[in-house]
């Protein structure tokens, strides 16, 4: 069972999302995410939002770190049902706007326009660099200035080639897990055109 790291709702524990159809991230994972995320000083005030929200624990712990708002969207109708209820529980000791929506991120995203400031993409490992590529496409042009994407990938996997309006500043590895920090290219808002190819560091 998975909890609030830290915020107003600090220790909540949050309901799992039986079964195998989602891969929750783990507590280590989230609380080395959120050190770094507050450190860039992205989460409080921030609008968020939660694509593959599987449990919502990322969504729900932005939440209780003082987010602004935070959109939820969740495809699978049981593990949607588990996010309304962490959500509920959260929002009992946090005073963010929150949104949860039963449908594909790639719908949801085509429609709503944010501006986010920060924007967790935890998809299937099972989805291809292309659907990946596919859905940051949709979601950079709809970021707010000095945003952050965090995308959660299977470290067996290549990294993808960030070709989206996005490059990558920042990467880290747990175990079966790696997690890429992506910002805004602004070479790319500049020319309107792909950037070219650039070595990014890695911390």
């Amino acid at each position: 069972m998975s909890r609030i790291i830290a915020g107003t709702a600090g220790g909540l524990r949050l309901v799992s999302v039986p079964g195998e159809s989602t891969r929750p991230t783990t507590d280590r994972v989230k609380e080395s995410l959120f050190s770094k995320l507050e450190s860039y000083g992205v989460v409080q005030g921030a609008h968020v939002l939660d694509a593959y929200a599987g449990s919502g624990a990322l969504g729900c712990e932005a939440l209780s770190r003082g987010a602004a708002s935070v959109e939820f969207v969740e495809k699978h109708p049981k593990a949607c049902e588990i996010t309304r209820r962490n959500v509920a529980a959260t929002s009992k000791a946090a005073t963010g706007v929150t949104r949860v929506t039963q449908g594909s991120a790639q719908s949801y995203v085509a429609v709503h326009s944010g501006p986010w400031d920060l924007v967790f993409l935890d998809p299937p490992y099972a989805f291809t660099q292309d659907q990946v590529l596919d859905i940051l496409r949709v979601i950079a042009p709809n970021l707010a200035e000095g945003a952050i994407v965090v995308v959660e990938r299977s470290s067996h996997d290549a990294e993808p080639a960030w070709k989206s309006q996005l490059r990558r500043f920042a990467m880290k590895k747990y175990g079966e897990t790696v997690l890429y920090y992506l910002e805004p290219d602004e070479s790319y808002a500049d020319t309107g055109s792909e950037p070219a190819e650039s070595e990014n560091a890695s911390c």
